[in-house]
């Protein structure tokens, strides 16, 4: 009996590669065969990634109001549906899986044009431009959230929710419990950009710490993600100061750098959401302004309002503010513990696992239907 094949398509950033990844994981340990779909960002994440095949599909997303711009992205979009549409006949995948963002797009169209049953996973709280640009073409919409925001109304497929798939190694993580801040221990602080980082980390963050009470600058061991064009004067800064630290790009073990802190400082896409409450830690999130849908500020919310996190718009992002929320973590350390627990109880660990088993359900409802 052939495996069933699944293709899996999602942009490359770790935003929508990571979830792709744990969901690649279940199914080929329930079977399948997996080919991933994505763009030409991914190479620094998809490494790893369990797929018998990666495919490189053209994409563009849609921004700004530059016809130029616009057309080129019409036209990159168009361009990689065709390419997508040759690799769904070559494959005859049992299903296509979308994970939102425009690089999702051509596939599935191209799955649906040739009646392959597909899924789109929204993983934020407020479905974006993508998926609702694919919603009605689903057969499934799987939610990271309950009742999210922007479900285009009527819309044909079951909408389900399975929380947003987590990594193995985070879920390995998620097995170290939040070791409580000691009265006069070190500060393990964890600061992170989102997979492609943050700027606005790299201009706050070491100014905040240089505003700390040198006893507490001394209490604190700080990781720091950082562009690579901020790496140097971020070091530069913390050198100066002379406090603990590790700066780079990016941290492929930044699950287990997770598990083992006191405190996170971070944006708030889905990913990072899912990640630190399957950890369970505590966090002061940044939601990334600007975006059209504000996703990140729905995702922030959800933890902010358990007590999980605070919540700082990026306007009121500054080093005074920093400043003040780290002493008072300082000086009530069992804020953070409570904080940790809330958290982690908002998490749903087995997403990777409902998703997959919504996924397997379709295949057979298809084949069942091919079959009567």
């Amino acid at each position: 009996m052939t495996k069933p094949l699944v293709l899996l398509t999602a942009g490359g950033t770790g935003g929508h590669l990571f979830p792709a990844e744990a969901l690649a994981n279940v199914l080929k340990s329930s079977g399948c065969r997996v080919v991933l779909a994505t763009d030409k960002r991914a190479n620094a994440y998809a490494g790893s990634f369990p797929a018998d095949e990666i495919v490189e599909i053209p994409s563009a997303t849609p921004s700004g109001r530059s016809i130029p711009k616009m057309a080129k992205a019409a036209l990159l979009l168009a361009q990689g549906t065709l390419k997508a549409a040759g690799v769904v006949r070559k494959l005859k995948p049992d299903v296509v899986v979308g994970f939102g963002g425009y690089p999702t797009v051509p596939p599935v169209i191209a799955a649906s044009l040739l009646k392959v049953p597909t899924v789109i996973h929204e993983a934020n709280g407020v479905m974006g431009r993508a998926n609702r640009l694919l919603a009605r073409r689903a057969s499934v919409i799987a939610t990271g959230f309950a009742n999210i925001k922007g479900v285009p109304a009527g819309v044909p497929g079951q909408v389900v929710q399975t929380g947003n798939p987590i990594r193995p190694a985070v879920l390995e993580a998620a097995k170290q419990a939040y070791a409580p801040l000691d009265p006069n221990g070190k500060m393990r602080l964890l600061v992170v950009g989102g997979s492609q980082g943050a700027r606005v980390m790299s201009d706050v963050v070491p100014p905040a710490i240089e505003l700390l009470p040198q006893d507490l600058r001394a209490r604190l061991s700080i990781t720091q993600q950082a562009r690579g064009e901020d790496l140097e004067r971020v070091r530069d800064h913390y050198q100066r100061l002379g406090v603990e630290f590790e700066a780079e790009p990016f941290f492929k073990d930044l699950p287990k750098r997770l598990g083992e802190a006191h405190l996170v400082i971070s944006r708030s896409g889905a990913s990072t959401m899912a990640e630190l409450s399957a950890i369970g830690r505590p966090s002061i999130l940044v939601p990334l302004p600007g975006s059209l849908d504000q996703d990140q500020a729905a995702n922030a919310k959800t933890l902010g309002d358990l007590g999980a996190a605070i919540v700082c718009p990026q306007t009121e992002f500054t080093p005074e503010r920093l400043t003040s929320e780290i002493r008072s973590c300082f000086q009530q350390p069992d804020r953070l513990t409570k904080a940790a627990a809330a958290a982690h109880s908002a998490s749903i660990t087995d997403a990777a696992e409902r998703l997959a088993r919504a996924v397997l359900d379709l295949i057979q409802s298809n084949k069942n239907g091919m079959s009567s």
